[in-house]
């Protein structure tokens, strides 16, 4: 599990340090306040108190140097650091570490922020000693956050401030059971600062073309990880799922996609088998068979060398009802060259996931 989470930090920041731009940087903090969200009613007791917490991010500013920024309106590409006292004895304290892009609008007075990371949290699910905790069933954990901030830059000799609302989400994508995950609404406000702000250049217009074309691509992705039903102690298996699909880019930042996936996951196969011998009142067959295969539509947002994919699917062939026949996909890509990509993805039916994707491919 580790292994993948840390990719995951790996494809967002190996693309943000990758550019080496010229100009400013700025740091900011923020104190937020907030509660954790009822998504499901299995954490009910884990909500006990309203958490509280830092965030700490290094920004670089972009100013147009590649046609990419001025593209997306000049974004800020940068790393954070969330600590987050979750105001629960059995859900402890979590430390995530983020790559993010900062995107700005309404003449750069509203900032977006979203960042994925890792995270690392101090009481997770132990079955002799914390068996309350369902929500995380390991110490290290995927984390995604958003923000959304009314900001100022360089009020007075750098110093600037910010104040609005974030999300921030820990979960392990049933890497390893239980996993309920957690989701938790703040109210933030902080300060920022620019450092040689009476340095800092014009932003570059951009020189593209409006203009843009492609013919249609064709992409073959191969995927795999480890998960584990949510029947804690049942076990920890691989998986491989193999994606066929065509795409088509209408401009320089988007393309929609259509294909065709095949799953093959072990861990359902022991989960049928499984509920054959311990639950007969439900007649499964241990010889169902246990692979899936899928259609689904997507989108491809292009961001420099990353891209944001969102995709859903519908089993076509589905022999063992599990979680049902729609499931959605969303994650990264990064580009290594023109054809070559590496990708980390969530797979999930709805909001409950499945599985951390980790996969390779070849756009053609």
């Amino acid at each position: 599990m580790k292994y993948f989470l840390v990719g995951v930090f790996c494809l967002t920041s190996s693309c943000l340090f990758a550019q080496q731009n010229p100009g400013l940087f700025t740091l900011d903090a923020n104190y937020f306040y907030g509660t954790i969200l009822e998504h499901n009613p299995d954490i009910a007791h884990l909500i006990t108190d309203h958490p509280t917490g830092l965030i700490l991010s290094f920004n670089k500013k972009t100013y147009g140097h590649k046609p990419w920024e001025s593209r997306y309106n000049y974004p800020d590409w940068g790393v954070s650091f969330i600590y987050q006292d979750m105001k629960n004895q059995y859900l402890g304290e979590n430390y995530g570490v983020y790559a993010h892009y900062n995107f700005y609008f309404l003449k750069r007075n509203l900032n977006f922020r979203i960042g994925q990371g890792i995270a690392y949290t101090t009481n997770p699910y132990q079955k002799e000693t914390n068996y309350l905790n369902g929500a995380y069933g390991s110490d290290l954990m995927s984390t995604t956050y958003i923000m959304l901030n009314y900001k100022k830059e360089n009020v007075f000799k750098g110093l600037g401030f910010q104040a609005g609302i974030s999300l921030i989400h820990y979960s392990n994508a049933n890497v390893r059971a239980p996993n309920n995950s957690t989701n938790t609404f703040v109210f933030n406000i902080g300060t920022n600062y620019l450092f040689d702000y009476s340095k800092e250049p014009n932003y570059q217009p951009s020189t593209e073309s409006k203009k843009f074309t492609e013919k249609i691509k064709y992409n073959l992705a191969f995927r795999t990880g480890v998960n584990e039903s949510d029947i804690i102690g049942t076990g920890q298996f691989p998986f491989y799922n193999v994606s066929f699909y065509a795409d088509k880019r209408i401009n320089r930042k988007s393309a929609f996609q259509i294909g065709t996936d095949m799953f093959f996951a072990q861990f359902l196969k022991e989960l049928i088998y499984f509920y054959s011998v311990a639950y007969p009142e439900r007649n499964v067959d241990p010889d169902t068979d246990y692979k899936r295969v899928g259609v689904f539509v997507g989108h491809e947002l292009f961001i420099n060398k990353l891209s944001v994919i969102a995709q859903l699917g519908y089993y076509v062939y589905y022999p063992y009802d599990f979680e049902g026949r729609v499931y959605n996909r969303i994650g990264l890509k990064r580009y290594f060259g023109d054809q070559f990509f590496g990708a980390i993805t969530l797979k999930a039916h709805g909001a409950k996931a499945e599985a951390v994707e980790f996969g390779v491919g070849v756009r053609l």
